[in-house]
């Protein structure tokens, strides 16, 4: 199959570029600097100005591009997180136009942040009201661009991505102060963290890529969110360290701003519809989860 993925280069696109290739999937990376890499067997780079004349049959394409999250959210870095992704999911949407045939199906990012925040609600996918904030505001307007996908005939997917538990991304910033004996938990600790290992992040997009009944969004998280005191005893355990200096919630805003909604506040979002199409978590709980990324 050739497959397209747009943010190939990112952390969830590496893994999913790799699982899949080891399937003896094509893949089509879409760069803005194909340039600076080196085509394989496997893979070929190209850019967004690239003609769909000069491409194959696609038959599926992953969207995952988006500036990262992380870092001060000025205007500017606010404008950039939100561009970066309703732009290119737009492109995307240009081109599938203009492929004939169309693919199969399209899977768009999105995250768990399209609920807002809460300690109290539980969000699946029945869930259909976004929430007030930035990131919820985002992930609406991402989610509606994508939407296009389904008038041109195409099943499409929107991924809400839950905290990755990576070898990159949030989890080494979140360890890194219990590292240095200085972690714990953030604020009250009531808040809840809807996480999801990275190899159930890539079985879930596979599995979303080859179930037809996979449409809409779809919750990429695990089974069991931990509240954030309750995920930092885990963590603690796992890495041998004490947790023992909490941090309090308006120090993280203070030093980190608007971006702090990610920690200081979250939600408790369930898989649902993975789980009833039965899909089987390779990390359904935490310990082992956070076991798995200190080995690798």
């Amino acid at each position: 199959m050739n497959i397209m993925i747009t943010g190939g280069t990112g952390l969830v696109g590496r893994h999913l570029t790799e699982a899949l290739t080891a399937q003896n999937h094509h893949i089509y990376i879409m760069t803005r600097a194909p340039e600076d890499n080196t085509n394989t067997a496997a893979v070929t780079y190209i850019g967004y100005d690239h003609s769909v004349r000069q491409l194959p049959v696609i038959e599926a394409v992953v969207n995952l591009a988006g500036d990262s999250l992380f870092g001060y959210w000025t205007d500017r870095k606010k404008r950039g997180i939100r561009h970066s992704r309703i732009d290119v999911t737009q492109q995307v949407i240009r081109m599938m136009e203009q492929m004939d045939p169309k693919p199969n199906v399209f899977i768009s990012g999105s995250a768990v942040g399209f609920y807002g925040t809460s300690e109290d609600f539980i969000f699946t996918e029945k869930t259909t009201e976004s929430g007030a904030d930035f990131l919820a505001n985002v992930t609406a307007a991402w989610e509606q661009t994508a939407k296009q996908a389904e008038a041109l005939g195409i099943r499409t997917v929107y991924a809400r991505f839950g905290v990755i538990l990576a070898e990159s991304g949030a989890l080494p910033l979140m360890k890194l102060p219990m590292k240095l004996f200085a972690g714990g938990r953030i604020g009250s600790g009531e808040q809840w963290l809807s996480w999801v290992h990275i190899d159930d992040v890539i079985g879930l997009l596979a599995f979303c890529l080859f179930h037809e009944e996979m449409s809409g969004p779809v919750n990429i998280t695990a089974p069991h969110p931990k509240r954030n005191k309750d995920f930092t005893k885990v963590l603690a355990k796992v890495l041998h360290r004490p947790q023992w200096l909490p941090v309090p919630a308006p120090i993280v805003r203070f030093v980190i701003g608007e971006m702090s909604l990610l920690v200081a506040k979250g939600q408790y979002v369930l898989p649902h519809k993975a789980r009833a199409a039965q899909y089987t978590f390779i990390y359904p709980y935490l310990q082992e989860a956070l076991q798995a990324t200190e080995g690798s």
